[in-house]
Parts: structure tokens; C-alpha cells; sequence
């Protein structure tokens, strides 16, 4: 029975690009947006930024009969960022992650291959579902450097509203070791996987034998952007 507990222990996901909440319906209106302080986005140039994978990282936590928190990464994602700095709720951003690139680190896999059961129908159903799919809607900013993200996820074959929490960490419009603009993002968000149609080895209400339907996401991200104009 624990072993099959273990075996649920690794979920998934999902985006993408960002501690975050179950929202509603990704919209686009930006009436309710607050300016930044210039400060925060100093020197970046507005344009279309794309994701530096080699700067970049999509994990996910589910708790594991109350007693850990199990964490497991994707390896394959991608994503486009338009940003406009002078307008940051106008700013739009998509990913796309490769499901089947799940990587659970399970320490002994030629006793079991975790990653091939949590790829199975019971769980991602990478045959049927290979990719996930995130596009922002409405964007809030929240503070000087902190934004929240309404958007849709589609997972598992199902499209549902998620909300990212992310931090603006900064950037610049390049360097001459590094000729393009480049901004970097920390986001995390909280789905229940149930909603997607995941529900094997949630715990039965009252109890925490089984995993979590709730799933941490976290991602880190640079992107980079327009070149850099000499002066």
C-alpha cells in the first residue's frame, strides 16, 4: 500500500510560467491595473522577449501522506513574453510544456521507472495529453516589483483559470557580453489537480493517506529581448 502512496507521490505540472491561488476566469481588462514605480523596470526595453532555457525551471510540490513534500521538475518548456514596461498589465506571456519530459529523480530506477508510471493514464496520460498550455489574460500590478497573472491553463485535456504570483527581479537592456535586453521572472501557483481530471491517490476527506490534490507550482525564468542599441 505504501508503494503505491510513493507511486502517487510525484505530480505534475504546469507552466509555465508563477505562492499563487485557484482564480477565475482568465479576462483582459486592465482598468484595475497600478502603476510601477519607474525604478523597477529602469533601462528594459518594451518588445518580444523569449525564455533563456538554460536560465529556467518549472517545478511542482504535492504533500505525500503529510509527511513530505514531494518535488518533481520539467525538464522541456518554452516560452514568449511581449513586455511593455511603461504598461505592465498590457504585457502577455504563453508557455508550453513538454509533459512527457517529467523528471522525478526516483532514486532506483531499475526497480521501478517513476517517471513511465506518472506518465501513465492514471495520472498525466502523456499519450493522450502531451503538452500543457498556459496564456495570460488580465495581468494586476500588486507592488512596486510584484504582479498577479490571471490566465488559462489547459492540462490533462482540461482548460481551467489559474492565477501566477510573480516577482519582477529585474533587468537590463543588455551588456556587452550579453547583447540583448534581459529580464528575469520568479512566479508560484497553487492548482487542485482533481479539477484536470487528476484525481488517483487523493486522501479521503479528513485524512492525509494518499497525495495531495493540491499542486505547488514554481518557476524561475530569464528572457531575453531586443538588442541592445549602442550609445
Amino acid at each position: 500500500m505504501l508503494n503505491k502512496f510513493l507511486v502517487a507521490g510525484a505530480f505534475m505540472l504546469v507552466l509555465v510560467t508563477w505562492p499563487g491561488r485557484q482564480g477565475t476566469a482568465a479576462d483582459t481588462r486592465h482598468d484595475n491595473a497600478k502603476p510601477v514605480p519607474p525604478a523597477a523596470t529602469a533601462n528594459v526595453p518594451a518588445g518580444a522577449y523569449t525564455l533563456d532555457r538554460t536560465h529556467a525551471s518549472l517545478i511542482f510540490r504535492v504533500n505525500h501522506l503529510g509527511f513530505s513534500n514531494y518535488t518533481a521538475r520539467f525538464k522541456r518548456f518554452d516560452a514568449k513574453l511581449q513586455f511593455d514596461p511603461a504598461n505592465l498589465a498590457a504585457s502577455k506571456v504563453t508557455a508550453s510544456v513538454d509533459v512527457d519530459s517529467l523528471e522525478t529523480d526516483f532514486p532506483d530506477p531499475a526497480r521501478l521507472d517513476f517517471n513511465a508510471v506518472l506518465k501513465g493514464a492514471a495520472w498525466l496520460d502523456v499519450a493522450q495529453f502531451p503538452r500543457m498550455e498556459f496564456a495570460s489574460g488580465h495581468i494586476e500590478v500588486t507592488g512596486v516589483n510584484t504582479l498577479r497573472i490571471h490566465g488559462n491553463l489547459t492540462l490533462h485535456g482540461v482548460t481551467r483559470p489559474i492565477v501566477l504570483e510573480a516577482t519582477f527581479n529585474g533587468g537590463y537592456a543588455g551588456h556587452p557580453m550579453d547583447p540583448n535586453a534581459r529580464i528575469g521572472f520568479s512566479a508560484q501557483a497553487t492548482l487542485k489537480r482533481s479539477e484536470f481530471g487528476i484525481a488517483y491517490g487523493i486522501p479521503a476527506p479528513g485524512t492525509t493517506m494518499g497525495v495531495s490534490d493540491e499542486v505547488n507550482v514554481v518557476i524561475e525564468a530569464e528572457f531575453t529581448g531586443p538588442p541592445l542599441v549602442p550609445r
